[in-house]
């Protein structure tokens, strides 16, 4: 009984050892970066959509002043164009943030959409409540993007 204890214990270290050996450290994953390609076309864009986050008091004067035209050629000229920018820049951020990029991207027409309802019925009021929520899905979107200044030095 001794004996085959021994041999039990003898295979028990053997294969302990056979199983630490051929357990190695896990392999670690480096977090998703941005490549060159990605941060040049990302910067293609961001320009244009912060010109257009730029002019906010534009939009918001030409409300207050009752310019419905004005107003209406903002929202489909260089606010539609600056909602398309973002659809391209999308594609190029992190596979982790492009659902979140792309429901900004949602809620930004949403609120184009019902800021060009309240320009139609020439409603002041919910006209600068839209344009305040336009602007701050802008904001929202410049948040996901990468700091290129602090990725360019890493590189």
């Amino acid at each position: 009984m001794v004996r085959q204890r021994s041999i039990f214990s003898f295979f028990l270290v053997l294969l302990a050892t056979f199983l630490i050996s051929c357990s190695g450290p896990g392999v670690a994953v480096a977090p998703p970066t941005y490549t060159a390609v990605q941060l040049e076309k990302i910067q293609a864009y961001v320009p244009e959509i912060q010109a257009v986050r730029n002019r906010s008091q534009e939009l918001t004067t030409l409300i207050k002043r009752g310019d419905w035209i004005n107003v209406r050629n903002f929202i489909h000229g260089p606010m539609t164009e600056a909602r398309l920018n973002l659809t391209y820049v999308t594609s190029n951020l992190l596979p982790n943030d492009q659902p979140k990029a792309r429901q900004i991207t949602r809620d930004l027409f949403n609120d184009l959409v019902k800021l060009d309802k309240a320009t139609s019925a020439g409603n002041p009021l919910v006209a600068l409540n839209q344009s305040q929520a336009v602007f701050a899905e802008i904001d929202k979107f410049f948040d996901l993007l990468p700091n290129t200044s602090s990725e360019a030095e890493a590189s």
